[in-house]
């Protein structure tokens, strides 16, 4: 697969509270994230090989190595190879050898991320750094609750890269933090960048049809029925990867019923899938199917495919994540006019308004426990939170990073623009789901392929789709195998 952290789906993600949620909201930047395929499997929890005899001996502490790097001691980085590309980890793994000069990193990237680095865990032989995203991601919430990850705090409360007086975690957009927590304090995960999803579109294209982002159902269909009649297809998505779909669907459903739907959601409570709000964004969704507003043959077709017939105008509507721009950028033209859109709602009779989007961070970078070489990892992630990297990232890839700020004197790109814009139009409506942190073969295997891709594809009603859905959340509530997780 192409990429998909800022590709597949960028999917990725710890147990959030209120103060997490009020944080995110408050966010006004952007970026991307990830959306996993395969679980990670329980096996990856035995402990193999590898013990603290194989660790890299502790360096010496100093106001250049706050993190006691041992400086001879290699150091291994592996990368998502999805949307955002390898020169912006390239370019700072560079300065971690220019900074340890006795030290070549082993870097390598990959899309097959669990592929190759389950057996690894296993024999207890984790390369030290990981962009934990992709298809393949590995599950979050199974390498927390057994106990693979090495918390991030170290890093988090030293010296930041550019001011020895702010910590790291002090340079850090709101809600980053909060995001690497599964339960209580250790963070497990430092998302690097912040994504955000929503339905994505050429603003030139609504232009010729004379018509504007709707904010209602009706709206949408009368869009949709506008682009039919000249020979334009309303919707496209990632058809072999249907959980993309939740990008835009998820907040609508926060948007029609409340945020407190999708905290249900998240927390496998009975019948959370059976609210009224989501029959009722089911519903709308499966009218775009019946009325013949998905591009033929969207089935079919998997994220590459899908964004390229969208930045071809086959398709009016994407739903994505801001990563789009990156990985599209050789197919969409020059004058496309990239823009996105918070979803559109049911009617005036939503719980909340027009602009309601979700934002979040992406692209999860982990140490792993048995890394031997834990502190070199972590100071990897200090170099890339530095503001110079930070821009490197974001003049390369077309999305902000976790760091706040490093976007002076960058020309913010049509996407990227658009993406801060509705943020600041979101205000304080920002809504975070963690299903696709939590429960990765569930997001991804079952709601997604196996609920919404046979709803979209005419092979479920909506009312099917539901009862299935709320059959496999019932079924992972009640599997003592699996850490459960819940909003606070």
């Amino acid at each position: 697969m192409g990429s998909t952290s800022a590709s597949d789906a960028s999917e990725s993600r710890g147990s959030e509270g209120v103060g997490r949620r009020d944080l995110i909201k408050r966010s006004v930047a952007l970026g991307l994230i990830s959306v996993p395929t395969m679980s990670f499997l329980s096996a990856c929890a035995s402990s193999g090989g590898g013990g603290e005899g194989d660790k890299a001996k502790a360096g010496q502490k100093t106001e250049k190595n706050p993190l006691g790097v041992n400086d001879t001691a290699q150091m291994e980085f592996v990368l998502f190879d999805g949307g955002f590309g390898k020169a912006y980890a390239e370019d700072a793994v560079k300065i971690y050898e220019k900074n340890f000069p006795k030290v070549k990193v082993k870097f390598s990237a990959t899309q097959k991320i669990q592929s190759v680095l389950q057996p690894r865990f296993n024999q207890g032989t984790p390369p030290d750094l990981i962009d934990n995203s992709g298809a393949e991601q590995m599950d979050m919430g199974v390498l927390v609750g057994k106990n693979q990850l090495a918390d991030l705090t170290p890093l988090l409360d030293a010296p930041s890269y550019d001011d020895p007086n702010k910590k790291v975690r002090d340079t850090l957009r709101p809600g980053i933090v909060e995001m690497g927590q599964f339960d209580g304090d250790p963070v497990w995960i430092l998302y690097y960048a912040y994504t955000v999803y929503g339905v994505w579109y050429s603003q030139k294209a609504l232009d010729s049809l004379d018509a504007t982002y709707p904010e209602t159902w009706d709206e949408m269909l009368a869009v949709c029925e506008k682009a039919k009649k000249k020979g334009i297809a309303g919707w496209t998505y990632a058809g072999k990867y249907p959980y993309y779909l939740p990008f835009s669907l998820y907040p609508m459903i926060a948007k029609v019923g409340g945020r407190e739907v999708l905290d249900a959601i998240d927390n496998l409570e009975p019948k959370a899938w059976e609210h009224p709000a989501v029959k009722a964004c089911f519903e709308a969704y499966y009218e775009l199917y019946r009325k013949g507003y998905i591009l033929r043959g969207t089935p079919g077709l998997d994220h590459i495919q899908s964004q390229t017939a969208w930045a071809k105008g086959k398709a009016l509507f994407i739903p994505n994540g801001s990563w789009v721009e990156n990985e599209s950028a050789n197919v969409i033209p020059a004058d496309f006019d990239l823009a996105v859109s918070a979803p559109t709602g049911i009617d005036s009779s939503d719980k909340m308004p027009f602009g309601t989007i979700w934002a979040s961070g992406g692209e999860p970078f982990i140490v792993p426990d048995k890394a031997k070489n834990a502190a070199g990892g972590m100071e990897q992630l200090r170099i890339m939170l530095s503001e110079a990297s930070s821009k490197n990232f974001t003049s390369k890839v077309k999305s902000l990073t976790a760091y706040n700020g490093g976007t002076d004197g960058i020309t913010l790109t049509p996407g990227l623009k658009s993406g801060v814009a509705a943020l600041e139009k979101a205000g304080e409506n920002v809504v975070n789901p963690r299903m696709q942190d939590w429960y990765v073969q569930l997001q991804k295997e079952k709601i997604g392929v196996s609920g919404l891709g046979e709803m979209m594809a005419g092979r479920l009603t909506p009312a099917e789709a539901v009862k299935k859905i709320q059959g496999f959340a019932d079924e992972t509530a009640k599997d003592t195998s699996i850490k459960h997780y819940k909003h606070q």
